[in-house]
């Protein structure tokens, strides 16, 4: 297993009412989507290990997004931030925070969902596809501008996760 890891560092502020920690899996590395992301026009993608290891400190400070019905993207309801970004084996795994006082409907509607019922979302600006023709896109550069909440069942990675702390 290879690890590789970026992170901003806050201080710990014991029961902060707006700052609730998350932790999730935003992708997987070297394996192709379970289905096409919007924006892929209708490929699935693969996110190459390097093009992710390159992008790492591209998350740090983003955004996260949610959008109502939890079935895509919304980068105009932003309601967190992405402070940690690790590559764990395959997995992409992010930690930060979610505004839960000013967004309190958003972390109660958060909890009300079965465990293991979320899951998480990549959003990309200036992507290279290696080879525009192929079936499955290889994303061989990418430049993350943010994230976003869903159901597992909507994101094109079912590997994805979302757990915010209690």
């Amino acid at each position: 297993m290879r690890l590789e890891a970026m992170a901003v560092k806050f201080p710990h502020v014991e029961g902060h009412p707006n700052r609730v920690s998350f932790e999730g899996v935003l992708t997987v590395v070297n394996a192709a989507s379970d289905k096409a992301p919007a924006g892929a026009r209708g490929h699935r993608v693969m996110l190459t290990r390097e093009a992710a290891e390159t992008a790492l400190p591209t998350l740090l400070g983003m955004a996260v997004d949610y959008r109502p019905g939890w079935d895509g993207h919304d980068s105009r309801r932003k309601i967190g931030l992405l402070t940690e970004a690790d590559l764990i084996g395959q997995r992409l795994v992010v930690r930060g925070y979610l505004y839960a006082r000013d967004f309190p409907e958003v972390a109660q509607a958060i909890k009300a969902h079965s465990p293991g019922a979320m899951g998480m979302s990549y959003e990309l600006a200036d992507a290279r596809v290696e080879d525009l023709r192929a079936e499955i896109w290889k994303l061989t550069r990418v430049t993350f501008t943010g994230a976003a909440i869903l159901l597992r069942e909507k994101a094109a990675y079912r590997a994805t996760s979302f757990r915010m702390a209690s």
